[in-house]
């Protein structure tokens, strides 16, 4: 397992951008209730990451789902934030949105100025990533799908394609949260992805 120790990484003001960075890319990581977003943040950042995590309380029983999560104790009640430098030109900004349905009023102001998303799927609890799929198919912003295994065996995606409904353009992928290179050519493959929409418009334009 190459997941990072968070604690030991630089602080923002610590790990100032070079100054050969002209591209900052602004993109959010979301889906359901206990997914795994916050750990994607924490995994993929170069520097500490930012996270609102406070610890579940009784106040959250009957409201939060915990099926299939019941050992998590902690939950993001604002967002989290980390940074990761792609190459010499281009940074990405991540930023991941709480999953609880009462905090989905903030993400309007999360998805401001973002050019893609990453929605993280448990494939056990494939129905939670319905609303955030819905939400960005609305909004037009493109997006990727990763599929964040926690069974020995992982799921086969074109089963997990079928239950998500996804159009054959969305690209999907296994990926594990807690390795730093796996959430990072999450990352990647998601820019990749927003290069290609751009390409044919680029084209047009030319012509």
């Amino acid at each position: 397992m190459d997941s990072v120790a968070y604690d030991d990484r630089p602080t923002r003001a610590r790990a100032p951008l070079s100054g050969s960075v002209r591209h900052g890319l602004k993109i959010v990581v979301v889906g359901g209730f206990g997914v795994g977003k916050t750990t994607m943040v924490r995994s993929v950042s170069e520097i500490q990451p930012l996270d609102t995590e406070a610890v579940m309380t009784n106040a959250g029983a009957g409201v939060d789902d915990l099926s299939g999560i019941s050992g998590k104790s902690t939950t993001t009640v604002a967002f989290d934030f980390g940074r990761i430098s792609l190459s010499d030109e281009y940074v990405l900004y991540v930023f991941g949105a709480p999953g609880q349905e009462r905090f989905w009023f903030l993400w309007d102001r999360l998805f401001t100025g973002t050019l893609g998303a990453v929605v993280l799927v448990d494939p056990r609890r494939i129905s939670d990533s319905w609303y955030a799929i819905d939400r960005l198919e609305y909004q037009g912003t493109p997006f990727v799908v990763a599929c964040n295994s926690f069974e020995p065996e992982p799921p086969a995606l074109d089963e997990v394609r079928d239950a998500l409904d996804l159009d054959p353009h969305v690209p999907l992928f296994l990926c594990d949260a807690r390795s730093r290179e796996s959430a990072k050519q999450v990352l990647i493959s998601l820019v990749e992805h927003l290069i290609e929409r751009q390409a044919p418009l680029g084209a047009g334009s030319e012509q």
